[in-house]
């Protein structure tokens, strides 16, 4: 997978001008009902976010091109939902996923137009939350206002870890270059600060996600 990752950034950063189109692309993948479980959009993200911040690509082609990719697979995923209603919960692409499936729906009722925001973010049920809550005939407004905000926040929040990383790297070059001694170590210092903070946020994550999925169990087995 990472050598899957690095070969796409390559190819990315040596058509920049495309940039916007392929990871619009991927972002767009990764939001199709089913298909979005198998398609690594994150890493590429936190890659693309690093090439902004060196100056490879152009951040406003590559966060519109995202969001685009983005609002656009949600928003086919939920009107595949609407559409069909619970027939497509029973289709055979999805019968391998009834658990997460049952999950989904559980997690949309409780959490409704906040299920759209979170499930951005949230890996085991992000593929199938837009098509749960069509079938669940949430107001279409509605949807799409949170498809379309949910997806500025989720893209800029995917480009930041890889862009500060950047940024980081190249002021501690800077101060290793001005041969000071005491700004190098107060950078360092705080690139190693921001990972630690970085690890408990993604430790405190999995801890949440955990903890949504064991409820999640208990409320189906009652």
């Amino acid at each position: 997978m990472d050598s899957l990752l690095t070969s796409a950034a390559d190819f990315i950063a040596r058509n920049a001008m495309w940039a916007g189109v392929i990871l619009g692309a991927v972002t767009f993948f990764e939001s199709l009902v089913v298909i979005g479980a198998f398609v690594p959009a994150t890493g590429l993200l936190v890659a693309a976010g690093g090439l902004v911040a060196a100056g490879v690509l152009d951040p406003f082609t590559v966060i519109g091109g995202c969001v685009i990719g983005a609002v656009m697979g949600d928003a086919i995923s939920y009107w595949i939902g609407r559409r069909l209603g619970t027939r497509v919960l029973r289709h055979h692409l999805l019968v391998p996923h009834r658990r997460k499936l049952a999950w989904t729906r559980l997690y949309c009722r409780r959490y409704g137009v906040a299920s759209i925001f979170i499930g951005r973010f949230f890996g085991p049920l992000r593929a199938f939350v837009p098509v749960m809550v069509g079938v669940l005939q949430m107001r279409q407004r509605v949807f799409q206002f949170a498809n379309v905000s949910s997806a500025f926040v989720w893209v800029l929040a995917m480009l930041a870890p890889g862009y500060l990383a950047a940024k980081g790297l190249a002021k501690l070059e800077m101060m290793s270059e001005a041969h000071n001694p005491t700004l190098w170590l107060l950078a360092f210092g705080a690139v190693v600060l921001a990972l630690v903070l970085a690890m408990r946020w993604l430790k405190g994550r999995a801890a949440r996600r955990n903890a949504l999925l064991e409820a999640s169990v208990r409320g189906l087995g009652e």
